[in-house]
């Protein structure tokens, strides 16, 4: 399969938008209607456990007591004070998570989460490259807060993002069942431009990103994304001197809430899935010390490295014996474990009371739903034994913040009580549902094959 379900799609061409895109940062804070909110950006969603403490500190005295992660794999703190950007900044800076003021929001990098854990090439090295080239690049800060850098290890799970510059590791540039500090970032990479249906083959994978990034720069005139200034991929690849190939097959295996086998005794561990991306405090320091790192996904999850691996040392540091039972203690307090759940794939935008562009309290009517269902389906039918259901996405507007991409059940607010049901590539299936009708609904929307 193509890296992205959406390559296809034309993609407009847009003139220059006259403005700076107003994304918020760490240091640019977003005026929602709950409060300030900030978003920090976290490379590859590689969190030390004391960069994930940091964060916990934060939100809960700066912020509303709770954190979420992003399409993205960054991190957000809510509830903010208009006025706490400077302390903030402080606190990021002391954990090493705001290391250029000036490139806060442009170090907009997704990286395979399993990469290296469970075979194939580790991604390690490229993040930490390219996040620093990123930040020592005078160009690179001309880059709008939505453009977003891709390494995928191959697998096609974070190349499927719809990413302005996308790396794929060569099958077998470094083999992690031998040696899982083997690192793909010295060797040659494909390189992908926006929704370009070729790549062409690069020596140095981080060095190409931040060239492809630093010519669109030079071209983009006011474009945000590769997609509109370039949606082919012509111009860059002229300026660039690259030779087009065909796009590799990719299988686009994402990482499944439950615990995992990794390709030696030292690269185990835990997904664990958030409901609509957001931990409490509590929860939060929970995934902080279950395991040696965090890796934040861009599907609202967290990768828990040497948890259940011989590594991890249990919910509150309660010592190796409690590995076991480390998934009930997470479930316990919230988070998900479960791989067969209803709330796989299941996503939603703020919703009111957080934005008041939103008609309904999104998050609350879809969590009731997908309890609602989780209930049936764990009484009716092992999870082991349930078919796969497409992504679904609540939103509160009819702008669909954060949905997904490639198909998709789009549920939309119409009113309070009242959404239309839809599969995104198939228009004339909407109906009208009040929440009361919603669980079933949405439920076989997603069984729409």
């Amino acid at each position: 399969m193509s890296p992205s379900p959406a390559a296809s799609e034309p993609a407009p061409v847009r003139a220059a938008r006259g403005r700076d895109d107003a994304c918020p940062g760490a240091l640019r804070l977003h005026l929602a209607d709950d409060g300030a909110l900030a978003r920090v950006r976290v490379p590859g969603g590689l969190l030390s456990s004391d960069q994930a403490l940091a964060l916990a500190l934060a939100a809960e005295e700066l912020g509303d007591g709770a954190l979420e992660t992003t399409s993205r794999g960054n991190v957000q703190l809510r509830g903010l004070a208009a006025d706490a950007g400077a302390e903030l900044a402080l606190r990021l800076g002391a954990v090493g998570l705001l290391p250029s003021l000036p490139h806060d929001r442009v170090r907009n990098i997704v990286a395979t989460p399993l990469a290296g854990l469970d075979g194939g090439a580790q991604l390690g090295g490229w993040v930490r490259e390219l996040d620093a080239l990123l930040c020592g690049s005078e160009p690179a800060r001309k880059l709008s807060g939505r453009f977003l850098f891709a390494l995928d290890d191959g697998r096609g799970d974070v190349a499927s993002l719809d990413a302005d510059v996308t790396l794929i590791a060569h099958a077998g540039a470094a083999d992690a069942s031998a040696d899982v500090s083997a690192d793909a970032s010295t060797d040659g990479a494909l390189l992908r431009l926006g929704r370009a249906d070729w790549c062409a083959e690069v020596p140095h994978g981080p060095r190409a990103a931040l060239a492809a990034a630093e010519a669109f720069v030079q071209l983009a005139d006011g474009a945000w994304r590769v997609r509109e200034a370039d949606p082919d991929g012509a111009l860059l690849a002229e300026r660039l001197g690259l030779r087009r190939r065909a796009l590799p097959e990719l299988t686009g295996r994402r990482p499944v809430v439950g615990a995992f086998a990794g390709a030696n005794a030292r690269s185990g561990g835990l997904v664990v899935g958030l409901r609509f991306g957001r931990a409490t405090v509590e929860q939060w320091r929970a995934l902080a010390t279950a395991g040696e790192e965090l890796r934040v996904t861009p599907w609202r999850s967290v990768v828990l490295l040497g948890a259940g691996a011989g590594a991890g040392a249990g919910v509150g540091g309660a010592g190796a014996g409690a590995e076991a039972a480390l998934p009930a203690q997470l479930a316990a307090l919230g988070l998900r474990t479960d791989p067969g759940s209803p709330w796989e794939q299941a996503t939603a935008c703020t919703g009111a009371p957080g934005c008041v562009k939103s008609l309904a309290d999104v998050r609350a009517d879809a969590a009731a739903a997908l309890d609602l269902v989780a209930g049936e389906a764990l009484a009716e039918t092992p999870h082991a034994n349930r078919p796969a259901a497409l992504p679904v996405h609540w939103s509160g507007c009819a702008r669909r913040c954060g949905h997904p991409v490639g198909r998709w059940v789009d549920a939309l607010a119409t009113g309070p009580t009242t959404y239309r049901i839809t599969n995104s590539q198939q228009p004339d299936s909407a109906i009208e549902v009040t929440t009361q009708q919603m669980a079933a609904a949405v439920a076989d929307a997603r069984r729409t094959t």
